[in-house]
């Protein structure tokens, strides 16, 4: 566990140093799998329709209810690990 939160953590920081954008999916993915590690199941209600970002947000991490918080952490560092090399 401890090494997971360590890796994710340091996943938190090299985020930040892409040097493209990644893509809708991506960030979708990196935003659910963010708050499923830090906060757990989706909480309060869904958006509204004219709140489009924030419903497919919402959406995102709603698909994983129930995934335990290392599990969020790995997926989370595998994902940023792919985008350092596919967009440095």
């Amino acid at each position: 566990m401890a090494d997971t939160k360590a890796a994710f953590e340091q996943a938190q920081k090299d985020v930040k140093t892409l040097t493209k954008r990644p893509g809708n999916e991506d960030m979708l993915f990196l935003y659910a799998h963010f708050k499923q590690a830090a906060e757990g199941d989706v909480k309060g209600s869904r958006p509204g329709m004219l709140d489009m970002v924030g419903r497919a947000k919402y959406d995102a991490w709603a698909k994983l209810k129930g995934t335990k918080a290392d599990d969020a952490m790995k997926k989370y560092v595998d994902k940023v690990a792919a985008l350092l090399k596919s967009h440095k």
